[in-house]
This record gives structure tokens, C-alpha cells and sequence, in this order.
């Protein structure tokens, strides 16, 4: 149990048996009356997102969330199966939760995965990755000037738009939260 004043970005709530986590919050204190928290709460499974208020100083239900250093092995069925960093032990995660991550992870990529109570919650990755362009059309010579993009096709089947001067079998860093290009890898 903590109070709303002990709220952090990050933490993990439980409320009506739900867990959430804190994307933002803010201290309020009005001139008139009591103050108050305003948050910004993701729901862990589903992804949606809620904005809630609470009273200062209520009593909230945290959750234990463990966060584990893995590394992924490989997909087994629609399962991906992950490696404990310090254990060694592999743990079956379900496509739901890896989610959008799934678009970014080759074999032996090293990702966050949060567990409660031993049940998968959701991967992080890094923020960026490299990889390579498994396939993108050549750019053509008069439309370098325009700053335009075109679509490339990624070694995990991903799909993103890049410059033009970016041709197959490049190595490019791209952002996993949104799938942005960031620039190219250097080798």
C-alpha cells in the first residue's frame, strides 16, 4: 500500500483487481478546497489508456512488478520463448504480450520483462535496434533533393518508411517505441 503522494511514472497500481501503470501524474492544490492527484493510467494488458483523479493522501494498491533482464531464444508456435539472464531459465511468453515488440526482436535480443505474480505482463526493448533492410526500391536520381521517403522491409518482416538513400542490405537504427528510422547503423 502506498498513498497518491508516493506515485511515481512507472509504478504499477492495482485497483479493482486491475493492474495499471502510471504514464503521468500531477499534484493539484486549488485555492479552494482539498488538493488532489491527476493521473494518467495505462491499463498493463490491454494498453488503454484512463486519466483519474484521487484525493491527496488516499491509500492506493500497489502491485509487485519484477522486472527481469532476458534475452530471446525463439518463437515456439505463438509463443516467444525467453531466457532468464541470471537463472537461465526459459520462460514462455504469448504473442498479446510481447505485442509491438515482436516487429523489432531478432534471436538473442536483449529485452525488460515484467512479471506479477510469475505471469508475463509486457517486453520492453531498447529503445532503438539495428537492423538491416531486407528489401526497399531503389531511390531514384532526381528525387534525392526532396528529402522524400519510401518503404523498407526489415530482416524481422517489419515494415517502416526510410530516405531514399537507404538501399537493400543496409543496416539502419530504428526506434521501437513508434517504428521510426533514426539513421543508419554503423558497422
Amino acid at each position: 500500500m502506498a498513498t497518491t503522494n508516493d506515485l511515481k511514472n512507472g509504478m504499477v497500481l492495482n485497483l479493482d483487481g486491475e493492474l495499471w501503470t502510471v504514464l503521468n501524474f500531477q499534484h493539484v492544490k486549488p485555492g479552494k478546497g482539498g488538493a488532489f492527484v491527476r493521473t494518467t493510467l495505462k491499463h498493463v494488458l490491454s494498453g488503454k489508456v484512463l486519466d483519474k483523479t484521487f484525493n491527496a493522501g488516499v491509500k492506493v494498491d500497489t502491485a509487485t512488478v519484477d522486472r527481469r533482464a532476458m534475452t530471446y531464444l525463439y518463437k515456439d508456435g505463438d509463443d516467444y520463448v525467453f531466457m532468464d539472464a541470471k537463472t537461465y531459465d526459459q520462460v514462455p511468453v504469448s504473442a498479446e504480450v510481447v505485442g509491438d515488440a515482436a516487429k523489432y526482436m531478432l534471436e538473442n535480443t536483449e529485452a525488460t520483462v515484467s512479471f506479477h505474480e510469475s505471469t508475463p505482463l509486457f517486453v520492453e526493448l531498447p529503445t532503438s535496434v539495428e537492423l538491416v533492410v531486407e528489401h526497399t526500391d531503389p531511390g531514384l536520381q532526381g528525387d534525392r533533393a526532396t528529402g522524400g521517403t519510401k518503404p523498407a522491409k526489415l530482416e524481422t518482416g517489419a515494415e517502416i518508411q526510410v530516405p531514399l538513400f537507404v538501399n537493400t542490405g543496409d543496416k539502419v537504427k530504428v526506434d521501437t517505441r513508434d517504428g521510426r528510422y533514426l539513421g543508419r547503423a554503423s558497422s
